[in-house]
């Protein structure tokens, strides 16, 4: 199988002076923010953003839309790919979801972890979430074995429209704090 190299080249710019894609379906929850905030105060910029250039030589976004925006006076590490509009939207699509494709090897990740240490709150809890989301049983792994029937009692429950993630973490805490088991959705 020929695989093509369609990087152009390693270049440094404004994080300002890219252009995020119209076409840039992820969002980003605060957690996120935070996070990536932290891993920058640590480590600094480690990876970099990829784009393809326009034809007025403007640079467009394809991934890395939260470290541009969270960094915008920064001069960050840019691939410029060779690529058209098309294939642009076809890496857009699918760059995330492959890295999310990958397994985690709970024993491996566990080690890892102890050996990383921070003071930075929000990557704590990543790491956290990390451990917590690789003890999980993987619906994939157990799908042979029979799941036994959950005994439900009764439950009493309310749901809480919120504005917005600050507003939902505000009265999750409240509510939390007043001795009410509650559990944060997305829906």
């Amino acid at each position: 199988m020929h695989i093509r190299d369609r990087i152009k080249e390693l270049r440094r710019v404004k994080a300002r002076e890219l252009r995020p894609s119209a076409k840039n379906w992820r969002t980003h929850p605060q957690s996120q923010r935070d996070a990536l905030c932290g891993a920058l105060a640590e480590i600094g910029y480690a990876d970099a953003l990829i784009a393809r250039e326009l034809p007025d030589g403007s640079l467009e976004l394809i991934d890395g839309h939260l470290r541009a925006e969270t960094t915008p006076d920064a001069e960050v590490p840019v691939l410029v790919l060779d690529v058209d509009e098309r294939e642009a939207a076809k890496l857009l699509a699918m760059i995330d979801p492959l890295a999310n494709m990958a397994g985690v090897d709970e024993t491996l990740l566990t080690e890892l972890l102890a050996e990383v240490e921070t003071d930075n709150e929000a990557l704590q809890a990543m790491f956290d979430g990390l451990l917590a989301d690789a003890a999980a049983p993987n619906d994939e792994e157990s799908e042979s074995e029979p799941r036994p029937e959950p005994e439900i009692g009764e439950v009493y429950q309310v749901v809480v429209d919120c504005r917005d993630e600050t507003q939902q973490q505000a009265l999750f805490e409240r509510l939390t704090g007043e001795g009410f088991e509650c559990r944060l959705l997305v829906l």
